[in-house]
């Protein structure tokens, strides 16, 4: 039976195999890293098969994953050459689009982009996939099946995946949770207190929201009685330009994938 290959052994690497294994998946999975350093871990912590050998990694791939930085694409896809069997390849690389990755990678290869969040390490990842025209329906399941192991699938139209991308990272809970506990401390909790206030104000409210029925406003108007201290303090971050930040965030996230796509 084909492995499942992934070359690159970085984070992201390390957070899927982590939540594949924690679900049970028994499938070969083999890694090709130019650092000794991480295939030494992976093979340690996860029991995969360490390859230094690019070629040799990629001839033994049923489901070919490519994990490394965007703009390390070009150059690892220039080594790799010409592949002489159809195989279905994954580009984990934010912001650079199936086309580019056709054409540098072309036939019998078949190319998907996905995008998943670090989470799922845990089983609670959330994934965006886009594929290519030439890629099959069964091919495409394989991709779904393989992705929804660590976590929640949606398909995304690949003209909106770098939105997507700048909206959906666990990065944004991690630095509202830093924000929130520090403003928590300066005002005089100590920090375990603070961090777990602002704990709950996020995954509390969040899971009240992904596992209920209500809609978001009617949640908001829930939690914010009028007058109240919470609805005084949603008012001022608002007046503070609190949206308007955001926004500005993720149009900077964007603009980056969209610069990483010129890069190949």
């Amino acid at each position: 039976m084909k492995a499942t290959v992934f070359l690159g052994g970085g984070r992201i690497t390390v957070a899927l195999i982590s939540g594949l294994r924690l679900a049970g998946y028994h499938q070969l999975l083999i890694v090709h890293d130019r650092h000794a350093a991480k295939l030494r871990r992976l093979r340690r912590e996860f029991h995969v098969r360490a390859e230094r050998d690019l070629q040799c990694a990629v001839a033994q791939a049923g489901l070919l994953v490519v994990a490394v930085r965007p703009d390390s694409v070009k150059s690892l896809l220039a080594n790799v050459g010409q592949v002489d069997r159809p195989l279905s390849v994954i580009s984990l690389a934010a912001g650079v689009p199936l086309a580019k990755l056709g054409r540098a990678l072309g036939p019998p290869v078949r190319w998907a982009r996905a995008m998943p969040s670090p989470t799922c390490r845990t089983g609670r990842g959330f994934t965006a996939l886009a594929f290519a025209r030439e890629m099959s329906q069964s091919e495409r399941k394989r991709v779904r099946d393989f992705f929804s192991q660590v976590g929640a699938v949606i398909e995304v139209p690949e003209k909106k995946f770098d939105i997507f991308t700048a909206t959906y990272s666990s990065s944004h809970g991690y630095h509202a949770l830093a924000a929130l506990s520090n403003a928590g401390q300066a005002l005089g909790l100590d920090r375990k207190t603070a961090l777990a206030a602002a704990a709950h104000a996020l995954a509390g409210g969040v899971m009240a929201f992904t596992e209920g029925k209500l809609p978001l406003k009617k949640l908001m108007q829930e939690a914010a009685t009028p007058g109240g201290i919470a609805a005084q303090v949603i008012k001022t971050m608002d007046h503070a330009g609190y949206y308007r930040i955001i926004e500005r965030g993720v149009r900077a996230g964007v603009a980056r994938a969209r610069a990483n796509a010129r890069r190949i």
